[in-house]
């Protein structure tokens, strides 16, 4: 493993563990940004859910009363993602790893821009058991596809009238649950080579420590502080991603 390579893959690891930690989602938005660079996406995915699952069982600890709270809420978005997670690891073999990096980049400032207008976006206070399954089964089409399990209900659940910790408690054991799901199709396609193991073996033990320290940060902000960090750590890797590929 040159310099150059763990410099990358621990910059990821960090980066995306810290994001996990925060906001119980996101580390395939930060860790693939630095893991593509050196890996096909077939592999990088491969490490990245096993990372994203491991670290978020840290952040469903500290929902778990909120999830036992609401456990219909969960298997709305959670029982039609178990269908659709399959899909998306099927299409996985058609994404090169530009195509997946500008898409990266695209959630990302989709993300920001999402934070910056929700306050003027409406609200459903209504049950909507429906639209909750739709976005569910997207949801994990795209954590098949990409570990991006978290894009489509984080987005979504953002337009409920949910406080942070009720928002975590779908989010968080819903994508660990998608994204062990997604580890475990892999495998079964022969995904872990030897190379891919040695990588994941470097990167959990760091995403794990980072994660912590986004707990740690998300314990100590308010609702109104934890949206702008969202949202600048969103726009600015997505920039910086984007303009890397493009330019």
């Amino acid at each position: 493993m040159t310099p150059e390579t763990l410099l990358l893959l621990g910059a990821g690891a960090i980066s995306g563990g810290f994001i996990n930690g925060l906001a119980g989602f996101g580390t395939a938005l930060f860790a693939l940004g630095f893991w593509l660079q050196f890996i096909p996406p077939p592999q990088a995915v491969a490490i990245v859910v096993v990372v994203s699952a491991v670290t978020g069982v840290q952040g469903v600890w500290i929902v778990r009363h909120d999830i036992g709270a609401q456990p219909a809420r969960l298997m709305r978005f959670l029982l039609p993602a178990l269908i659709g997670t399959p899909i998306g690891v099927q299409l996985l073999s058609w994404i090169d790893a530009w195509m997946l990096k500008l898409t990266i980049a695209g959630f990302m400032l989709l993300f920001g821009g999402f934070f910056i207008l929700r306050r003027t976006l409406p609200k459903f206070e209504r049950h909507t058991p429906l639209l909750d399954s739709i976005v569910g089964f997207f949801g994990g089409v795209l954590g098949g596809a990409a570990s991006l399990s978290g894009a489509l209900p984080t987005m979504w659940c953002a337009m409920r009238p949910w406080a942070k910790q009720e928002t975590r408690a779908v989010l968080q054991p819903f994508n660990v649950i998608i994204l062990f799901l997604t580890a475990a199709l892999l495998a079964f396609r022969g995904v872990y080579a030897q190379q891919t193991l040695i990588y994941l073996a470097v990167a959990l033990p760091i995403t794990m420590l980072s994660a912590q320290a986004g707990i740690y940060v998300f314990r100590h902000i308010s609702d109104l502080q934890f949206r702008r960090l969202l949202i600048g750590m969103m726009f600015l890797s997505g920039i910086l991603l984007s303009a890397r590929e493009l330019l």
